[in-house]
């Protein structure tokens, strides 16, 4: 029975809400965990508690579970007994009166300026994988794209003229972000000399396209990033999210906004953008150490 709640309730997130693969596989993965817990202790997820949970919290924590991994339960579980509560499948979601554990948000690994100049320099603009990526690597910094908006890009998204394009994110929310121009040469010059030399026969509107033809792959662009970042001699350990992260530091570092910020990125929450903020800082403080007289 708990098998069969946790696969409806998560068919019914995905088809409410369009929520990524990742995000229904953790809800899977916490709420499985959870029902194995109760299984052991004679009960089912639609019969539990504020007690039984309660108790539940307490295993997780002689287990030592990271405040960051039961923060998630919590959030899977708030998720699933409100979704019972409105189905009418329980009366009282016990998860009202549990309290979320403070978790400290993880502070983005971002890039140096100097560190992104070095490594938007590395593609060779004479063939036309160089080409691509130059324009992939310009057109991720310059916007601040996820890996995978950036690779789902299409030829007809972007708005040469305006100097914007239409971003499709988490959900298929949509959104319009500028273009810089240093991005905006580099697109325009794959797509005349780069993008027809690695076309097929066959047609396809993907702008950024695979040495077969095809759509990248978010493992075959990372790939490129972390050859680019080699032999460019850049040190910083980087996630598929580097150049997103330095987006949006680089900005804040210039002034700009966390509403601007938030809508560039395509948060939903601005409590997600504000962690940018903290990085800011920690930079503002460097440069003041390294700098100042009395420093």
């Amino acid at each position: 029975m708990n098998s069969v709640l946790i696969e409806r309730f998560c068919d019914h997130v995905w088809m409410e809400q369009g929520l990524s693969d990742a995000t229904l596989a953790s809800y899977r993965s916490d709420l499985k965990l959870f029902a194995q817990w109760l299984n052991k202790e004679n009960s089912e997820l639609q019969h539990c508690n504020l007690a039984t949970l309660q108790r539940y919290m307490a295993h997780r924590y002689q287990q030592k579970y990271s405040n960051r991994s039961t923060a998630r339960f919590l959030s899977s579980a708030r998720k699933f007994y409100q979704y019972l509560l409105q189905t009418n499948q329980i009366k009282v979601d016990p998860t009202q009166q549990i309290e979320t554990p403070k978790v400290q948000p993880p502070v983005p690994k971002t890039l140096s300026e100097e560190d992104v100049e070095s490594l938007l320099a590395q593609p060779d603009p004479d063939t036309a994988l160089g080409l691509r990526d130059k324009a992939m690597l310009e057109l991720l910094y310059s916007s601040g794209l996820r890996i995978t908006e950036l690779i789902s890009m299409e030829v007809n998204q972007i708005g040469f003229v305006q100097g914007v394009m239409r971003v499709v994110g988490k959900g298929n929310k949509e959104r319009l972000v500028p273009i810089g121009e240093e991005a905006l040469m580099s697109i325009q010059a794959y797509i005349q000399y780069g993008r027809p030399e690695l076309a097929t026969e066959t047609p396809n509107d993907w702008l950024f396209l695979s040495t077969r033809g095809s759509k990248m792959t978010r493992q075959t662009f990372w790939y490129r990033i972390k050859h680019y970042a080699k032999t460019a001699g850049i040190s910083t350990d980087l996630s598929p999210h580097t150049l997103r992260h330095a987006f949006a530091t680089h900005l804040l570092n210039h002034g700009a906004d966390l509403r601007t910020l938030q809508m560039l990125l395509g948060h939903s929450d601005l409590s997600t953008t504000q962690i940018y903020t903290y990085v800011a800082r920690e930079r503002l403080k460097q440069l003041h150490s390294e700098h100042h007289p009395r420093g």
